[in-house]
């Protein structure tokens, strides 16, 4: 009973994060107000919560990286692979070395393999918080197309990293060829665990789906167990269960784009998936808040040890290796750019150089978070020996901890600012792109229109209805793709007209729902009626808000 209060009261703590966030006058990050929700749990009631290295990377990290990988867009993944790969690994590995040297020397009871270890954790970086703090000021879209790509692929070589740096701190002993062969296996064999786990499953469903229909809940419940099968079965090969959860998602978007999952399907899982991602980062966050006396009173008696009697040396340390990490991070991104703009040269390429508002972006859109905080909260709780304690533990895990509030607050200072007067190269318009594809979309819906309407009807009497009927929707897909030819004045004004028809028709369904919940409240219809027309009205009305 202890176990499900405690889940239960984490639950109700993310919830509440949510109206909290929503409530205040200030766009604060969520993150922050989930950390704060667990400090006041903390201060209220003992949950007694014991976080176990194995079970939280296990619970955690497999669905959130199969959700990055699965959602993020692989255009702008492609387009700027040369600048996200630079960001995900070259900079990992400079702030893995910069950042650990520093806090070796910053802090010289902490053994050099575990100063690597909390520099190789908080190297990863988190475009939700990003996200959450420019909720006012939102990110250029490929500034943000960048930053998820950073994040889906720093968050595997910054765990990796770690895992070699505590092997190390365990055994006493690092081998630079050993380490090299050990991330070719760990990168290779789990990319293809990945890769061929969700490609065997997907092909399988989608056969099953195919002979005996398919059942959405069964899908979504699948889609759900992918990235810990994928996870469980590279660790039982000693692969890396990281970026088998990853390649996991990649591949799932991939196999995706058959379409052969249902409507209902796709709706349904979407749904299902947001409020995972939302449970399982809020969870974490407020479990942070939850172990922060805890972790704060460890560290402070490392401090302690050192010399320093007064704990806000603790705070000193924080600032210190989160100025590091900026500046770090500034350096690399000003050197890439640089890099970037001499390759264009040499290519006879005309590129406007970015101003510094963009490169200062950049730099402190390096927030830390979820992926940060579960990989702290993995680090052993003994050593190889299973009696003595891992050094400086509780020192490593408020320092990441407090990086990632430091790191929030600042960007969210920042960031707004720097994002209301910033300004980009303009970016290729999708006007043409997307009226290119209603047209498409149009003339294949007519074709399909034509050849359904001759196969269709066994008399005369259902012949014509099908010709009157195929006669209204094909209206409708001729009117936009005459819509398509009009250019300058007239394109707009079709634009326009789009907009006010999208909302009269919300104003619509949003009428008709009113009028079937008024007739179920005064029982005129059933509940299984208005359900079916409640939910019709629903898909309805998320086509016209994503449009």
């Amino acid at each position: 009973m202890d176990t499900i209060t405690t889940a239960l009261v984490l639950a109700l703590a993310v919830v509440l994060s949510g109206w909290v966030s929503r409530a205040l006058p200030v766009a604060l990050p969520l993150p922050l107000v989930q950390i704060a929700l667990g400090a006041g749990i903390a201060n209220i009631a003992d949950l007694g919560v014991e976080l176990k290295p194995d079970i939280f990377f296990l619970l955690f990290l497999p669905p959130l990286l199969f959700l990055d990988g699965w959602r993020i867009p692989k255009e702008g993944l492609f387009r700027d692979a040369t600048t996200i790969l630079e960001l995900s690994f070259g900079l990992v590995i400079f702030t893995v070395l910069g950042v650990g040297l520093f806090v070796h020397w910053l802090i010289p009871s902490m053994p050099l393999a575990v100063a690597f270890a909390l520099a190789a954790v908080v190297s990863p970086t988190d475009p939700i918080a990003v996200s959450a703090i420019a909720q006012r000021v939102p990110v250029p879209r490929r500034l943000m197309h960048i930053l998820e790509g950073e994040s889906l692929l720093n968050d595997a070589s910054g765990l990796v990293c770690m895992q070699f740096a505590v092997a190390a701190a365990l055994t006493g002993t690092f081998s630079l060829i050993d380490a090299t062969g050990t991330f070719v296996w760990l990168a290779a064999g789990g990319i293809a665990i990945g890769t061929g786990v969700t490609w065997a499953v997907t092909r399988s469903k989608n056969w099953f789906a195919r002979t005996f229909g398919e059942d959405p809940g069964t899908q979504i419940l699948i889609s759900l167990l992918i990235p810990f099968g994928a996870y469980l079965l590279a660790e039982h090969f000693h692969c890396s269960g990281i970026l088998a959860a990853v390649a996991a998602g990649i591949t799932m978007s991939y196999a995706e784009q058959t379409g052969q999952a249902m409507a209902l399907t796709r709706v349904s899982r979407a749904a299902v998936w947001d409020t995972v991602q939302f449970a399982v980062k809020g969870v974490i966050f407020v479990l942070l808040g939850e172990q922060l006396p805890t972790i704060g009173a460890g560290a402070a008696q490392v401090v302690r040890d050192t010399g320093h009697s007064d704990p806000a040396w603790l705070m000193m340390y924080v600032v210190a290796i989160s100025a590091a990490l900026i500046a770090l991070r500034l350096v690399w991104v000003w050197v890439s750019l640089r890099f970037t703009l001499f390759r264009a040269a040499l290519r006879g390429e005309v590129i406007r150089k970015p101003g510094w508002r963009l490169v200062a972006v950049t730099a402190l859109a390096g927030v830390r978070g979820a992926i940060t905080l579960a990989g702290v909260l993995t680090l052993p709780l003994v050593m190889e020996d299973g009696l003595t304690p891992f050094p400086a533990r509780d020192l490593a895990i408020y320092l990441a901890a407090g990086v990632i509030i430091v790191s929030l607050v600042i960007a969210s200072i920042a960031l707004p600012f720097l994002l209301g007067k910033l300004k980009l190269p303009p970016e290729p318009a999708r006007e043409e792109e997307e009226d290119m594809a209603r047209s498409l979309v149009a003339e294949a819906a007519l074709r399909a229109i034509e050849t359904h309407k001759r196969s269709g009807g066994d008399d005369l009497e259902d012949a014509a209805l099908y010709a009157d009927v195929a006669a209204n929707i094909g209206d409708f897909y001729r009117q936009r793709i005459r819509d398509k030819s009009a250019d300058g004045e007239g394109r707009e004004a079709v634009r326009r007209a789009y907009q006010i028809e999208r909302e009269l028709r919300l104003a619509a369904i949003r009428a008709e729902r009113m009028e079937i919940l008024r007739l179920r409240r005064s029982r005129q219809i059933s509940e299984e009626v208005a359900r079916k027309f409640v939910r019709e009205l629903d898909f309805i009305e998320a086509r016209l808000m994503s449009a």
